[in-house]
């Protein structure tokens, strides 16, 4: 078994596995490069033998220790009929969903998977051409955040507008909730069983709700897909990503059925050793603009992190995703410094 599907399970390991959100994207040149022969984005997400190509590039180039699939959360929301744009510097543009008849026109489940038949493709493909011991990870964004692009019709700082939806319009948003969880629940089971080794969910936007608002709209649906899909799969491990909902952490890391909790940056490391550790793999949390900093500053934060997190088994990882300027030489620098670590 791999490193890091021994770290993920529980098993002893002799150091912190490592791969990074976003690893495959716009900081390697020759992600830029298969790109422009994509054309756009969201052609680039659903051309299967590219995908498969910038999920690799990563991995040959750096040695991560797991791959992650290439796609989008939002694929799953033009799956579903929604009008799913990617401007090139404004990010996702989408058809906002208002009210019940908005609902109803994208309820069937039943359309997604001919949509999402590349995506389940690529997976096929990365399992024949991945290292036997570098494991493939796939994933979908919470039913919360997905809530937001949808209500949004974009991201916005806050998702006030999502939130105001969430509050006077709530038996609406229940529906919204309800139909992204199974939606996801689809979508997920469908990236197994083409050989997804690994899921993770990724609630980018939790940190803008309030407190029990979490545990109602970001925890239990999240919790909800994840059982589900562990009754048919019980064997996949699963990483849950609620991004800055601060001590809320605690919460998701009394959840049995999640695998591995990824913290960000902006929770205390210490508090994350004394409080999560103990009961949690985790996986994080290194500013990813540590990556664009000079060497010795990279390293004197390397040390601090491994120093923080060296009592139990964690996979090393950032806090959010790697970022455009990220320094190439800086990620090979990172892989380097942690596969010399001994536990």
């Amino acid at each position: 078994m791999s490193i890091f599907l021994k770290c993920v399970n529980g098993d002893p390991v002799h150091r912190p596995p490592i791969w990074f959100m976003r690893q495959a994207g716009r900081y390697l040149s020759e992600y830029r490069s298969t790109r422009k022969r994509a054309g756009s984005f969201l052609d680039l997400c659903y051309n299967s033998e590219l995908a498969t190509e910038v999920t690799l590039q990563p991995i040959d180039r750096f040695g991560f220790d797991a791959a992650i699939l290439f796609a989008d959360i939002l694929l799953i929301l033009d799956a579903l009929g929604v009008k799913v744009q990617f401007i090139e510097g404004h990010g996702p543009l989408l058809d906002p969903v208002k009210n019940k008849k908005d609902i109803q026109r994208i309820s069937d489940l039943g359309q997604i998977h001919e949509k999402l038949f590349p995506v389940y493709e690529t997976v096929k493909k990365l399992k024949k051409h991945l290292p036997k011991d570098v494991p493939l990870i796939g994933f979908a964004g919470a039913p919360w955040t997905l809530a937001t692009y949808l209500i949004n019709g974009k991201g916005e700082q806050g998702s006030l507008t999502a939130k105001k939806f969430l509050i006077e319009n709530n038996e609406e948003f229940e529906e919204i909730i309800n139909l992204l969880t199974d939606a996801t629940i689809e979508y997920l089971i469908m990236q197994i069983r083409s050989g997804a080794d690994v899921i993770k969910i990724f609630d980018s936007w939790a940190g803008a709700l309030n407190a029990d608002m979490v545990l109602r709209y970001s925890l239990k649906p999240i919790k909800k897909i994840v059982s589900e899909i562990k009754k048919k799969h019980p064997n996949i491990p699963f990483i849950v990503f609620p991004r800055s909902v601060n001590t809320i952490y605690s919460n998701f890391s009394n959840e049995e059925c999640f695998d591995v909790l990824a913290v960000d940056q902006f929770l205390d490391r210490k508090w994350i050793a004394e409080n999560i550790q103990p009961k949690k793999i985790i996986q994080g949390n290194l500013d990813p603009l540590f990556l664009t900093q000079k060497e010795d500053t990279l390293i004197q934060e390397l040390k601090k992190v491994t120093e923080d997190f060296k009592t139990y088994p964690y996979v090393f990882n950032l806090g959010h995703g790697i970022t455009p300027d990220a320094k190439v030489e800086n990620v090979e620098l990172v892989v380097n410094f942690i596969k010399t670590i001994k536990f």
